[in-house]
């Protein structure tokens, strides 16, 4: 094997351990000549989504919906199947070389939305009876069209997929849950994302009023070995279990926190460290009072960080930080509003402890206006992770909801489920202005795609007026590209009102980093062995 053919494979090898995994074929060799020399920018061909488990809760109504945008360049076969994770299994090729997937999904016996944005029969409620039969829960038929699929109560699974080929640029998943009542009643949302091998997340709890669980799923073949690590108010707490924690192959496994430990503390940060495997990670938080939703995992530590798309009528915002050096910093903070960067009177600066996670009312801080948080480290030598709990409506009828520092949208991002009202794209430019081009996909059940076009002035936040598809039949997706500028960040909310409590979810919409940067096979790319 020659020189560069070794350095092509070790350039996808470091794109695998970014992404979860995703490969790209060899650009074309006319393709190659026309670019004389430089790097190819071209679709990733293969990648991986998890999903945890939506509810334990009988009263739990979950909707899956799964989406991948028109892309530029992409293969003209191929597929995206999300299954039950316990019965996670590679496709069987038949005699013509299609995937039994495949050819359940032309005939609209996967479970999933089909062409008309009609439940197939053995669709809709029946997802877990389908996944326990082993065939797909989810199941896409077009670049470009959302389908969707519900699922009741508490047996709604976890899932695992892959996409591949024309569906795996930019391929998204999203489950949204309604639960009526009880612990964590109101809406939870959380998109669905790649395996990983650590993540943190600020702003857990395993005080008395609060139920919080984290789901590891692990997609792979070979079980996965897990080290939870849980920082309180005055350091690392004691933990009895979180050492060596066994995920089984293809399997999902919730841990309640507050069995972790005997320590109750308002504001906890898990870490967790994947020592053999991969795993996708995220934490449900349900509250007796004020309703739940998930807690994605925060962006990597960092001296700056963005939070966005903090609802404009928030009555009542906590930020939780930790930085995991043993040095002490000062964050600056900042709101990123409508008009610009401002500092929130008495709340200039936070101080962080090393080792320490501390947390901070912020009170109304948007005060009736779209707002960002944005954290920033003296000369950003401190690393720090973080998020907010932010609280709907008034007392006795509140609903909570998680958004965590996030990473920025570099290209293109896509958030689902959206419905014709309830929904709110929020989007920030903290260093620098940027134009970005919103698209509204078809409906799950029908309408036509609508693109519109907007300015971000520099460190603002808008609240965009978000296009709708024409005749919107169901739900949709919205895809944000950026044309210019930057770094931008984004979040999208969804809202309801039941029985006069604000149910909303917030989900940030990281990059979909479905483009990949391939090199020439002219080019000596040996330092990446290096």
């Amino acid at each position: 094997m020659n020189r560069t053919t070794l350095s092509l494979i070790a350039g996808v090898t470091a794109l695998a351990a970014v992404t979860g995994f995703a490969a790209v074929s060899a650009p074309d060799p006319g393709a190659a000549e026309e670019r004389t020399g430089a790097a190819a920018t071209l679709p990733v061909e293969r990648t991986g989504l998890l999903c945890p488990q939506p509810s334990t809760s009988d009263l739990a109504e979950t909707t899956y919906t799964s989406f991948t945008p028109v892309t530029e360049g992409a293969d003209d076969k191929g597929t995206a199947v999300l299954r039950a994770a316990a019965q996670q299994s590679a496709p069987e090729e038949n005699a013509d070389g299609e995937s039994e997937d495949e050819k359940d999904g032309e005939n609209g016996e996967d479970g999933s939305t089909g062409e008309n944005g009609e439940k197939d029969e053995q669709g809709g409620k029946g997802a877990a009876k389908d996944a326990q039969a082993d065939k797909p829960v989810l199941q896409l038929q077009a670049p470009g069209k959302p389908v969707a699929v519900e699922a009741d109560g508490a047996d709604a699974p976890a899932l695992v997929g892959t996409a591949d080929g024309r569906f795996a640029s930019g391929w998204t998943a999203q489950q949204t849950t309604e639960v009526a009542a009880g612990t964590g009643r109101g809406l939870q949302g959380v998109a669905c994302s790649a395996a990983d091998t650590q993540f943190w997340f600020p702003g857990a709890s395993t005080d008395d009023s609060r139920t919080d669980y984290l789901h590891l799923t692990n997609p792979d073949d070979s079980a996965a070995v897990v080290d939870i690590e849980l920082y309180g108010k005055d350091g690392e707490l004691e933990t009895t279990v979180g050492e060596g924690v066994t995920v089984k192959p293809r399997s999902a496994e919730p841990l309640l926190l507050s069995t972790l430990t005997a320590e109750k503390q308002a504001d906890v940060t898990v870490h967790v460290v994947v020592r053999s495997g991969r795993v996708g990670a995220a934490v449900q938080a349900l509250d007796d009072e004020t309703g739940g939703d998930w807690l994605p995992a925060s962006a990597d530590p960092s001296g700056s960080l963005v939070l966005p798309g903090i609802p404009k009528d928030a009555k009542a915002v906590r930020l939780v930080a930790f930085t995991p050096e043993d040095a002490d910093v000062d964050l600056k903070v900042q709101l990123a509003s409508p008009s610009g960067l401002i500092t929130p009177a008495g709340n200039e600066t936070l101080h962080l402890k090393g080792g320490m996670t501390a947390g901070f009312d912020l009170g109304d801080l948007t005060r009736g206006e779209a707002g960002s948080l944005v954290l920033t480290a003296p000369d950003g030598s401190v690393p720090v992770v973080a998020a907010v709990r932010v609280l709907r409506g008034e007392e006795g009828k509140q609903e909570s909801a998680f958004i965590p520092a996030a990473r920025p949208l570099e290209t293109r991002a896509t958030a689902l489920d959206n419905t014709g009202k309830g929904t709110t794209l929020s989007v920030t430019a903290p260093q620098g202005g940027a134009e970005i081009e919103v698209t509204a996909s078809a409906g799950t059940k029908g309408g036509t795609p609508q693109t519109k076009t907007y300015t971000i002035k520099s460190g603002t936040t808008q609240d965009v007026e978000a296009p709708v598809p024409a005749g919107l039949k169901g739900s949709y997706a919205l895809t944000v590209e950026t044309r210019s500028g930057g770094p931008v960040y984004a979040s999208r909310t969804l809202a309801r009102t039941e029985g006069g409590v604000p149910f909303f979810t917030v989900q940030p919409l990281p990059d979909d980093r479905g483009m990949v940067a391939v090199p020439d096979a002219s080019e000596d790319l040996s330092v990446l062995q290096k």
